[in-house]
């Protein structure tokens, strides 16, 4: 399933005292200034997979105010995720993309949300993201992040990418790291730090590698790279 979330589905969110599009955007602009802001506000980025990268990733970028995101995962909120990902208690049971969209909308009902709620194959993301700006992956199995890397290689020739490896534990915080693999194409971690029996994934170092993403994603769309 695919679905276009518009203003009015997000403005369900709003409280009775609601803000306008123009007060969300003029304390950002205060922020960022008006030039950098409508460069954000333009852009489009897609995040494969809303786990704990994912969905920080997702929320980080809606906070600044990047303009359209597409949101692609199929599964489901679980309690297991609530330790590590950026849903709440009373979500468990949700679609990973309908939980998303409720906290996105509540930051800023004025985003722009694409939701794509299938399993990705090679040609569904060649497809469903042949026109964003950057494309971020975010998954967790390692067959999927090959493939993904290896799709925005020979088959989005015109798309940034910024990808993940090695987020698991509580390892140092400077071992984390954005590195470039090739034209405008970035990976982020220590690149070593798998999950195993006594390693597993931690919301503070997922969340280092999160915003690394994130930020990588601005300085793409600023033209910083």
């Amino acid at each position: 399933m695919i679905s276009l979330i518009s203003e009015e589905a997000g403005k369900e969110f709003l409280s009775e005292a609601a803000y306008e599009r123009e007060d969300i955007e003029e304390v950002l602009a205060a922020r960022h200034t008006d030039a950098v802001q409508n460069r954000l506000k333009k852009g489009v980025v897609g995040v494969m997979g809303l786990g704990g990268l994912g969905s920080a990733v997702a929320t980080a970028l809606a906070r600044i105010g990047v303009g359209t995101l597409l949101l692609a995962d199929y599964d489901i909120v679980e309690l297991s995720n609530l330790h590590r990902q950026y849903y709440f208690l009373d979500q468990v049971g949700l679609l990973k993309t309908e939980a998303l969209k409720q906290n996105i909308s509540r930051i800023n009902p004025f985003i722009r949300l694409v939701i794509i709620e299938k399993c990705l194959t090679e040609a569904m993301i060649a497809h469903y993201f042949r026109n964003v700006d950057v494309l971020v992956e975010c998954f967790d199995r390692p067959e999927m992040k090959a493939m993904a890397l290896r799709v925005a290689l020979t088959s989005l020739p015109g798309v940034a990418y910024v990808g993940a490896s090695g987020v698991a534990g509580c390892g140092e915080n400077n071992l984390i790291k954005t590195k470039k693999i090739g034209d405008r194409a970035y990976l982020v971690g220590d690149g070593e730090s798998a999950i195993g029996p006594d390693l597993g994934l931690m919301a503070p170092r997922v969340g280092i590698a999160a915003h690394h993403q994130a930020n990588q994603v601005v300085r793409l769309l600023l033209g910083k790279e």
